[in-house]
């Protein structure tokens, strides 16, 4: 996962340097008044975004099946914490009953 995130980030500052460069020698209009650095990023974030998307798709690939078990691990526990829960509720709600008290 490390080493995904790292490609991304690489992914984004390499746009960031030709974007920047691109502004700088006026290919790219700059943003307007002083919104020229977020105009950058923002442009920078765009473009490299279906880059990664496409460049990475197999190390994505691998970082969801590293995740997939540990994912399934933790919804079973929550799914039976919840059954624990629900039966906890049922026997109170039992007891209730018996008592003649309305749930």
């Amino acid at each position: 996962m490390l080493r995904y995130t790292l490609m991304r980030l690489g992914i984004f500052v390499g746009c960031l340097v030709v974007v920047w460069g691109l502004v700088y020698s006026g290919v790219v209009p700059r943003g307007l008044g002083s919104s020229n650095g977020m105009w950058v990023v923002l442009l920078a974030l765009v473009i490299s975004a279906p880059i990664s998307f496409v460049v990475l798709r197999g190390e994505r690939d691998r970082a969801a099946q590293k995740i997939a078990p540990k994912v399934d691990r933790m919804r079973a526990n929550v799914q039976a914490n919840l059954k624990a829960n629900q039966s906890q509720e049922d026997v109170a709600d039992d007891a209730a009953r018996a008592q003649g008290q309305p749930s």
